[in-house]
């Protein structure tokens, strides 16, 4: 790997967000300082690269701070723009790679939290959007290899972390995605037959355990 002067990294293990900036420098084959952080005591280090969200992912170049996951995909996509293309070529394709993955963002995440945190008659409504958003994104996928077609590009990057939740989603949910969402799981599949993605996203079933601590954290009933 092509060792990059003063790159670095700010993120939590488990996160989503912060696996899909891992897997954009593993496709780019760039080399980087990881620094874990403590989301509950969070470090002066993470408060002063993001003041204005305080959040994970944050990578630095030189010091110099870029926040939120996809923006900062794009950057990375930009700045070692020799190999691994993540965005199409084509205007009109990169746009709509950038829609889904908005769509992604403002979706996946929330409504997955809603799977564990609720129960009863709001569990299940939850859990009817979520398969309502995955069918969407399926329809998109179509028969297509990854989203923008042959090569795994911007939008499977933006997707693919959110696979390794499907166990806790489907455990606490009770559903199944190979039933509702069988070429998801078909894609999510060829997904992991790539390093970059198969070296990143978490065990699921440490997700799983994770998710435990998060509901006896916040007092959730099981």
């Amino acid at each position: 790997m092509a060792r990059e002067k003063g790159v670095v990294l700010l993120d939590f293990w488990v996160s989503p967000f912060g696996q899909r900036v891992r897997i954009a420098l593993a496709e780019k084959g760039v080399d980087y300082e990881y620094k874990e952080q403590d989301l509950i005591n969070k470090s002066e280090h993470l408060l002063k690269s993001n003041p204005v969200y305080k959040k994970i992912p944050v990578l630095l170049r030189d010091g110099k701070p870029i926040s939120e996951s996809l923006i900062i995909v794009q950057y990375i996509d930009e700045v070692w723009s020799n190999k691994a293309p993540l965005l199409p070529a084509e205007p009109l394709a990169r746009a709509n790679a950038r829609f889904w993955a908005d769509f992604i963002d403002k979706k996946v995440y929330e409504c997955g939290t809603r799977l564990w945190k609720l129960v009863g008659e709001e569990q299940e409504a939850a859990k009817k959007e979520f398969i309502e958003i995955f069918k969407l994104l399926q329809g998109e996928l179509g028969d297509r290899k990854f989203f923008g077609g042959e090569t795994f590009g911007f939008l499977d990057l933006a997707l693919v972390p959110f696979v390794a939740w499907f166990y806790a989603y489907e455990t606490f949910a009770k559903f199944s995605m190979d039933e509702e969402c069988p070429k998801i799981v078909a894609w999510a599949k060829r997904c992991m037959e790539r390093e970059s993605v198969s070296k990143t996203l978490s065990d699921p079933n440490k997700v799983y355990e994770f998710v435990l601590f998060l509901k006896k954290k916040f007092g959730v009933e099981y």
